[in-house]
C-alpha cells in the first residue's frame, strides 16, 4: 500500500540547512525517510519521493546527461508540472553540472500555438540544449525545439528511453557556483531569466529557515507552480534543506478542488502552507456552498501569504469562514520578495498574526487623511498589511525620485541589497545594468518603513498619476470587484498617455448579455469609481472568454493589458453612444 513520507526522521538529526549547495543538503536529507508526496484533486496519494529515492533516481538521471555528452554549465529546460519527474530532472541536472531552467505548463484558455512560441523565447533566451515535458506536454516541446538550440527535446522518459546509464562521475553544481535559472512570467518580450547561484540560494533559505522558526515537527502543504519561485523554492529545495516532508497538489488540481487544499493540512496535520491572496479568496468563496465537515486546522502554525497585494478583507473572511473549524489568524505569516533575491526578503513573525498600517494614498504620507471632495468618498487613506522585517544579512531603503533615502511612513521605491540578490539576469547585461548598481537592487515595487518593517503598497510602474495624486490602481479594481456580479481579477486599471494627457482605463471582466444589464452595470461601475477615487475612467467590458492576461504564476498583468489597449485588442464593436465606454464581445 502506498503511504506518504512522515514527518520526523527517526535517526538523522534535524539540521535547519547551513548546507553549500542543493548537492550537499540531498545528500544529507537522503539518510532519513522523509521525502514529497505528490496527491490529486480528490486527496488520494498518487505517489512518494523519499528524499533517498529522489536521491537515487537524480544520480541516475545526470549519468544519462553526462553520458549523452551534455557539457557542464549548459542548460535544460524542464516544464515543471507538479510531478515527481520534474524533481528528479531538476536535481539530476544539479548532480550532471547542468543548469535546470523550469518553465510554465500552459495556464487557462491560451492556445497551443502561444505556448509554443512562449516555450520557443525561453530555449533561445537560455541558448539551451534541450528541452523535457511530462508525456502529455512531449509534442508541444518537440515542436517548440524546431530551429533553436534544443537538439534533446521530447518527454521526461526519452532520457530514460534514449540515454545511456554508464558508469560516469558526478560532476555536481557546488558551492559559489550557478544553480539554476528563473525565468520571469508574463513577459511577452524576450523572456529575462534570474540567473541563481548556489551561495544566493543557500543564504535565502537558511534566513527564511530561521526566520519562519522551523521544526522537526513541522510538514507543508501547498499547491503552488513549481515554474514559480515561492512554489519552486518554498516548497520543494527549503524543506529539503531542513529534511521536511511536504505534500504536494498540483495547480490545476487546486482550482477543481480548492478545499483539497484545507483538507490535505487537515489529514495530514500540516504545520506550514502558503498562498497569494486570491488562494486564500477562493477557498473562503468555496466554503460558502460546500460543508466543511470534520476538517480541523487547528495544526496550521504558518498560513503564509505573498506574491501579490496582500488584501485586508480576505484575510478577514477567511479568518471568519474557518475559525470553526480551529484556524487561529495569528497563523498568518506575511512576506514581500521577488525572483530576483531567490525569493524572500521579508517575513512577518511566525504565529505573530498580521498588522495594518494606514497612509495618506493622496500625498504618500502616513498621516491623517482629510474630508471627503465633491466628486464622492474620496479614498485619502489607505490601509495596507504590514510585511515583516528584512531577511538577516539583507538590507532595504526606501529612496525618493532623487536615489535619497527616505525616513520612516514616507512612501519611495524599495531597493535591496544582500547575499541574496542576484548577480544579475542570464546573458542580459544591459538589463542586469539597470536595475543593479553597486550591489543595490532596484526592486521596481513603492512601499516605505513601519518602525522597522517593510509595507508594499505596490508596483512603480502600474501606479497612476491624474493631476498630480497617486492612485493605486489596487483600490480602483478592489473597489469595483465588490460588486455582486463580479468577482477577485475581474478588474484591470492602468494609465494612457494621449497628446501629453493622462487618461486612466478601466477593463471589467464581465459582459452582460442583456443591454439594459451593461448600462446598469457601467452606471455602478463609474460610480464606484468616482466614490473610491474621485476620477472618471473610461470602461472596458470584455467576457471571460476573452479574459484578462495573467502572468504564468496567475497574477494579473497590467503591462499587458495595457500594451493590448494600446494595440487595439480592445476593439469598440458595440457602437456605443458614449464614446468613453468600449465593449469587446
Amino acid at each position: 500500500m502506498l503511504t506518504p513520507t512522515p514527518t520526523r526522521n527517526s535517526t538523522l538529526r534535524f539540521r535547519r540547512g547551513g548546507f553549500e549547495s542543493l548537492c550537499q543538503a540531498l545528500d544529507y536529507a537522503a539518510q532519513g525517510e522523509t521525502g514529497l508526496n505528490f496527491y490529486d484533486a480528490r486527496g488520494r496519494l498518487l505517489s512518494s519521493l523519499p528524499y533517498n529515492e529522489l536521491r537515487c533516481q537524480a544520480q541516475i538521471f545526470a549519468r544519462r546527461l553526462i553520458g549523452n555528452g551534455i557539457a557542464r554549465g549548459e542548460r535544460l529546460l524542464l516544464v515543471a508540472d507538479t510531478i515527481p519527474g520534474f524533481c528528479i530532472a531538476f536535481f539530476g541536472a544539479q548532480y550532471a553540472g547542468v543548469l535546470p531552467v523550469p518553465v510554465s505548463v500552459p495556464v487557462g484558455l491560451g492556445s497551443k500555438a502561444s505556448y509554443i512560441e512562449h516555450l520557443k523565447r525561453n530555449i533561445q533566451a537560455a541558448a539551451a540544449v534541450g528541452i523535457l515535458a511530462p508525456e502529455d506536454l512531449a509534442a508541444y516541446v518537440v515542436t517548440a525545439a524546431e530551429g533553436t538550440t534544443a537538439h534533446l527535446a521530447g518527454s521526461l522518459s526519452v532520457v530514460e528511453a534514449s540515454l545511456p546509464d554508464g558508469p560516469v562521475d558526478m560532476r555536481p553544481l557546488s558551492a559559489g557556483e550557478q544553480c539554476y535559472v528563473q525565468f520571469s512570467s508574463g513577459s511577452t518580450r524576450t523572456p529575462l531569466g534570474v540567473d541563481v547561484h548556489q551561495d544566493q540560494l543557500m543564504a535565502n533559505i537558511d534566513g527564511s529557515i530561521a526566520r519562519q522558526e522551523l521544526t522537526e515537527d513541522d510538514s507543508g502543504v501547498s499547491w503552488l507552480p513549481l515554474y514559480h519561485d515561492m512554489g519552486l523554492i518554498g516548497f520543494v529545495l527549503a524543506p529539503m534543506c531542513a529534511q521536511r516532508s511536504v505534500d504536494l497538489l498540483a495547480p490545476h488540481e487546486f482550482a477543481r478542488r480548492p478545499l483539497q487544499w484545507l483538507s490535505l493540512i487537515a489529514r495530514r496535520r500540516a504545520t506550514i502552507t502558503y498562498s497569494p491572496s486570491f488562494g486564500y479568496d477562493l477557498v473562503t468563496r468555496r466554503a460558502r456552498t460546500q460543508a466543511l465537515g470534520d476538517m480541523n486546522l487547528s495544526c496550521l502554525r504558518l498560513a503564509g501569504i505573498g506574491a501579490d497585494m496582500i488584501q485586508v478583507p480576505v484575510l478577514e473572511r477567511f479568518t471568519r469562514t474557518f475559525e470553526s473549524v480551529g484556524f487561529d489568524a495569528r497563523a498568518f505569516l506575511p512576506s514581500y520578495g521577488m525572483a530576483e533575491v531567490c525569493v524572500g526578503l521579508t517575513f512577518g513573525r511566525r504565529f505573530g498574526g498580521f498588522k495594518v498600517d494606514t497612509i495618506d494614498a493622496q500625498i504618500g504620507k502616513a498621516e491623517a487623511g482629510g474630508d471627503a471632495t465633491a466628486a464622492g468618498r474620496v479614498i485619502k487613506q489607505r490601509v495596507f498589511v504590514v510585511c515583516g522585517q528584512v531577511l538577516a544579512g539583507h538590507r532595504v531603503e526606501v529612496r525618493d525620485e532623487n536615489g535619497e533615502p527616505l525616513p520612516a511612513r514616507q512612501v519611495g521605491r524599495l531597493f535591496a541589497r544582500g547575499p541574496s540578490v542576484m548577480s544579475g539576469y542570464f546573458r542580459e547585461p544591459n538589463e542586469s545594468a539597470r536595475v543593479l548598481n553597486d550591489g543595490w537592487l532596484d526592486t521596481g515595487d513603492l512601499g516605505y518603513w513601519f518602525s522597522d518593517e517593510i509595507v508594499v503598497t505596490g508596483r512603480a510602474k502600474d501606479l497612476i498619476i491624474v493631476n498630480g495624486r497617486n492612485i493605486w490602481p489596487q483600490d480602483i479594481e478592489w473597489a469595483v470587484e465588490a460588486l455582486p456580479q463580479l468577482r477577485r481579477g475581474d478588474a484591470c486599471a492602468f494609465s494612457v498617455q494621449s497628446d501629453g494627457v493622462d487618461s486612466v482605463i478601466l477593463i471589467v471582466q464581465c459582459l452582460p448579455s442583456v443591454p439594459k444589464q451593461r448600462e446598469l452595470l457601467l452606471g455602478d461601475v463609474r460610480q464606484i469609481v468616482k466614490e473610491a477615487v474621485g476620477i472618471d475612467c473610461q470602461i472596458v467590458l470584455i467576457s471571460r472568454q476573452v479574459g484578462l492576461p495573467l502572468t504564468s504564476s496567475g497574477k494579473l498583468s497590467r503591462v499587458r493589458a495595457k500594451s493590448k489597449f494600446i494595440a487595439g485588442g480592445y476593439v469598440d464593436v458595440q457602437g456605443a453612444d458614449e464614446p468613453a465606454i468600449r465593449f469587446v464581445a
